[in-house]
């Protein structure tokens, strides 16, 4: 049983009145497990990781009343109908990770980006260099959420780290936008300099004869050198996308590229065109992955600096590195405003550093949750993209269940008024958020949520 220091609770209680959350210093690391929040939020409750997936928790995603979450040793189903009653529907051992995942209709895809022997979802780990590897997409038909099906299976070239979903305007197809990256010229199917994404057309009237399309190359100049030099000090070069974010409704994307952002113009899916770059030469390590605001008019993006294995969140590494950029869109290119990093510092067996996160939904302000693996969970208000601010915040002490740097939450999304996080292994964690600036969030009911796909928030509920 997880309990709340007393004297934190003290401090950030009278801090509340006046609307600000204290920054927890060094001295105030929890112990191991020990939860810690701002008083504004609650957790709700836990669902342990479920016995059969041996690995990792990873990404999540929503439809109707249930949660996807992603494992890499395959996901799970849950029950999200009564939040306080989060409970298991089902679990799919289907090793081969990171199982980034979407879900749309009664179809649920999948991203392998560990190199298999086979398809097959009883595949083994068989090295890149060996021509008849596999990897890249799995596609699930969920109808049965107590019984999901596997259907069909898409190679990829250099398998997909991530992708992201892109329905056409009449509903008949979605595209799949596959990113990944770290070509090798050992890799038959993964040859640099690999400045592409794979793009794939679903039919879903027919699904199983999903099938690559196109392969557009983003970088005709090569994209970012990169600068080879030791952590924290180097900066990754462009060979291909780690995470594109879609906004369909307003034919855009952006993209977080290794070495580059940049904005995309997909009016036409099939023929995704950059209208935008940008770089950080200083700070940014590892582009990572990118969110708009409702409006379409900003664009954060995260720097994964350390891969998500190192402890960046402290007074070392500083406010500026590992962290969130926001970029105002202006004439249609991307002018930066400033940098968010959490300023509670973890300990230096905790793995932290920006990662997942979505928007909550409240018309007129542009707020987002967001996970930052063992550093918790962070709301933070970027209404004014020069002065972002946090305004909640969710986290536990370091976490002794597994070995040091390997805990933490990998995503942190707000669905139909709760916030959910997926943390490597300590399973579902539902926590609600009650602050003046977020309560109207709470009357927006979603159909669901694939947080690379985003779409306006519904008008009524306001």
């Amino acid at each position: 049983m997880f309990t709340l220091r007393r004297a934190l609770t003290l401090v950030t209680a009278v801090v509340a009145m006046a609307g600000v959350v204290l920054p927890a210093q060094a001295a105030d690391i929890p112990a191991p497990g020990e939860i810690v929040m701002s008083p504004n939020i609650k957790h709700v409750t836990n669902v342990p990781k479920p016995e059969a997936l041996a690995d990792i928790h990873t990404d999540m995603a929503f439809q109707g009343d249930y949660a996807y979450v992603g494992n890499y040793y395959g996901f799970s189903i849950y029950d999200i109908k009564r939040p306080k009653r989060t409970s298991l529907v089902s679990s799919v051992v289907c090793p081969g990770g990171q199982m980034d995942m979407s879900v749309y209709g009664n179809l649920l895809f999948g991203s392998v980006d560990s190199s298999r022997n086979d398809d097959s979802c009883n595949s083994t780990s068989q090295p890149a260099s060996v021509k008849e590897s596999w990897e890249g997409i799995r596609i699930f038909d969920v109808s049965d959420k107590a019984n999901p099906k596997y259907i069909k299976s898409v190679e990829t070239n250099c398998g997909s780290h991530t992708h992201t979903l892109v329905p056409d305007r009449k509903r008949e197809n979605v595209y799949i936008y596959i990113s990944s990256y770290n070509p090798n010229a050992t890799f038959p199917d993964c040859q640099p300099p690999h400045d592409l994404i794979s793009i794939i057309k679903v039919p879903l009237r027919d699904p199983t004869a999903a099938t690559v399309i196109a392969t557009p190359n983003l970088f005709p100049d090569g994209g970012y050198g990169g600068v080879q030099l030791p952590y924290p000090d180097g900066k990754s070069a462009t060979t291909g996308c780690h995470d594109i974010t879609a906004y369909p409704e307003k034919g855009i994307a952006a993209g977080a590229c290794m070495g580059d952002g940049i904005l995309l113009d997909i009016r036409n899916p099939e023929q995704p065109k950059v209208t935008a770059t940008v770089r950080d030469e200083t700070n940014f390590a590892f582009w990572h992955s990118a969110t708009f605001n409702n409006d379409g008019t900003k664009v954060i993006f995260t720097d994964e600096l350390g891969g998500g294995t190192r402890a960046t969140c402290n007074e070392a590494i500083g406010p500026n590195r590992g962290a969130n950029a926001y970029y105002d869109i202006v004439n249609g290119q991307l002018q930066f405003r400033s940098y968010f990093k959490i300023s509670r510092h973890q300990a230096d067996t905790e793995n932290c550093v920006a990662h997942n996160g979505s928007l909550i939904p409240v018309k007129g302000r542009d707020i987002m949750v967001q996970a930052w693996y063992q550093g918790g969970i962070s709301v933070v208000d970027f209404t004014d993209s020069a002065h972002p601010q946090e305004i909640a915040f969710f986290e536990r002490g370091p976490d002794n269940t597994a070995p040091a740097l390997s805990g933490g939450f990998w995503s942190a999304y707000y669905y139909n008024g709760y916030i959910y996080g997926s943390d490597f292994n300590l399973g579902l964690d539902v926590l609600k958020i009650n602050d003046w600036r977020t309560n109207r969030a709470n009357g927006v009911r979603m159909r669901s949520l694939n947080a690379q796909t985003q779409t306006s928030y519904p008008e009524h509920g306001h």
